[in-house]
């Protein structure tokens, strides 16, 4: 099977893997793929009642308790993962060695290593390997981009990003260093690939820190032995000599102003949830502020593009290759911050 076969959207039969009731996500990815003009055939799920919701949501789907029945079972083209993060490379593989394109639910899996094997296995398949990085088209970032293009900012020095505060963590698998990958891959992820749509020079460098314990060591917590970092931070160089600070934080009680910060050699472009504000120097020391709301975000173009790839060979946007980059960094990160020194990226 290869990646430019189907005659219409409707052609491509649609499926999800995780139907769980957190966040529905199960249901938006089905009803996302179902306006791309995809047709939804099969959930997987492995509580009986939340295929019961499924058979409700969409009437005639087909159900299965495992991965191994829908490969087996289904003429299904293209299965989206929407399972823990430690899941992701094992259903993933399956998937596309099974001739079935595959999106995973971010992040793409928990190393390099397993991307690597992702996209590698897909490439054998001849099939489509993606993350569903529908933030690409946040509002906030399409709006970073128009500027940084404009050259307003001047040339980009850095890019400070930050998620968190004082709070202790949910008692769910999110928590979990085994399940999650550790406290940087969840809005780390997203934060990360915001920023490598302006830095797009090789990473060459990524130093990671961490702190361990506090939130663990507390009464009551679920995953004392097994917590993610209270606190951690990647530090990327870039072969342009840019770099990059990712900070997500359980600990700070005086967090900083806005997530995103891009400093540019001319002004500086700081992001907020509800808005935007670029920072312009002039005379005598005055800075000139100017204040914006977000343009609309537009994540339906992830699977408009996914269906437009498939039936009509348009350029991929997010590439397996393309989702690799952050989690090559995370993984880096992670490993530095073990081992207490900077380690080199592989074509990053």
């Amino acid at each position: 099977m290869n990646s430019q076969t189907y005659s219409s959207p409707a052609s491509i039969k649609v499926a999800v893997v995780g139907y769980g009731g957190a966040f529905n996500m199960g249901r938006q990815h089905l009803n996302e793929m179902k306006a791309a003009g995809m047709t939804p055939l099969a959930v997987v799920e492995l509580d009986p009642k939340r295929l019961e919701v499924a058979r409700a949501d969409f009437h005639g789907i087909e159900t299965y308790a495992t991965v191994d029945e829908l490969l087996a079972r289904s003429a299904v083209d293209l299965v989206t993962v929407i399972t823990p993060h430690n899941t992701h490379a094992e259903l993933g593989l399956k998937i596309v060695s099974a001739g079935r394109h595959v999106v995973m639910e971010k992040p793409m899996a928990l190393t390099t290593a397993e991307c690597d094997a992702l996209i590698a296995a897909a490439g054998r398949s001849g099939v489509v390997v993606s993350t569903y990085h529908n933030r690409h088209w946040d509002g906030c970032i399409l709006r970073a981009s128009e500027i940084v293009r404009s050259g307003a900012l001047g040339e980009i020095v850095r890019i400070d990003l930050r998620m968190g505060q004082h709070a202790r963590p949910g008692d769910w698998w999110r928590s979990s260093r085994s399940i999650s990958g550790g406290v940087l891959y969840d809005w780390g992820v997203h934060l990360l690939e915001y920023s490598l749509q302006l830095i797009t020079a090789p990473i060459t460098e990524v130093s990671g820190y961490a702190w361990n314990g506090y939130w663990a060591g507390q009464p009551g917590f679920p995953w004392a032995q097994d917590a993610n970092e209270d606190e951690a931070q990647a530090t990327v160089r870039f072969a342009s000599g840019q770099r990059l600070n990712l900070t997500i934080t359980h600990l700070d009680a005086a967090p900083e102003h806005g997530f995103m910060k891009i400093v540019g050699t001319r002004a500086t472009h700081v992001i907020e949830s509800n808005g935007a504000e670029t920072c312009t120097p002039g005379a005598n020391g005055a800075v000139t502020i100017e204040r914006a709301p977000h343009p609309k975000s537009q994540g339906e173009k992830f699977y408009q593009n996914m269906v437009a790839h498939l039936t009509a060979g348009e350029s991929l946007v997010i590439t397996g290759e393309w989702a690799r980059r952050p989690i090559h960094v995370l993984d880096l990160a992670a490993r530095s911050a073990l081992e207490g020194r900077a380690l080199t990226a592989v074509y990053g």
